[in-house]
């Protein structure tokens, strides 16, 4: 590789975490003058909604990919404000399921609506075209990655 193509990928690699970034201080914004609401809070939800049965904690925290004690201290008020739930797992005491509840689903599905036009409006820059390209590349180092890893 030359000098100047990995130059270029490094410029590239910071304009990516900027923009990455950038995009989640808006988000952090808007969730908490749309909401009053922080972006790891929407995270958990959004974790939760996918799972229509609950998530391990352990699980919650692999997929968020932050600490136990992140993830704790987020549900304890998510359980506070009543919009999450903690089951207690048959068998495993020391274990618990954590779901959302029927308010939770509610408050997630307006704050998931909006966060979708959030994003169409910040990456409405891109074509379909352009996005469809955009995804196969990330796609692409990301499948790389993991079978390095393996």
């Amino acid at each position: 590789m030359t000098g100047t193509a990995s130059k270029n990928h490094l410029r590239l690699w910071l304009r990516m975490l900027r923009t990455t970034r950038n995009i989640e201080n808006i988000l952090r914004e808007q969730l908490r003058s749309g909401f009053d609401t922080t972006l790891p809070r929407f995270d958990v939800m959004a974790a939760l909604d996918r799972s229509d049965k609950g998530l391990r904690m352990s699980h919650l925290s692999r997929e968020l990919m932050v600490s136990n004690g992140n993830v704790t201290g987020i549900v304890d008020r998510l359980v506070k404000d009543g919009l999450v739930e903690r089951i207690a797992i048959e068998g495993d005491r020391r274990a618990t399921l954590v779901r959302l509840t029927g308010q939770g689903e509610i408050d997630f599905g307006k704050m998931a609506s909006r966060h979708e036009i959030w994003i169409d409006q910040i990456l409405g820059v891109f074509s379909s075209d352009e996005t469809d390209h955009l995804l196969e590349k990330l796609d692409k180092i990301n499948q790389e990655q993991t079978e390095d890893l393996s």
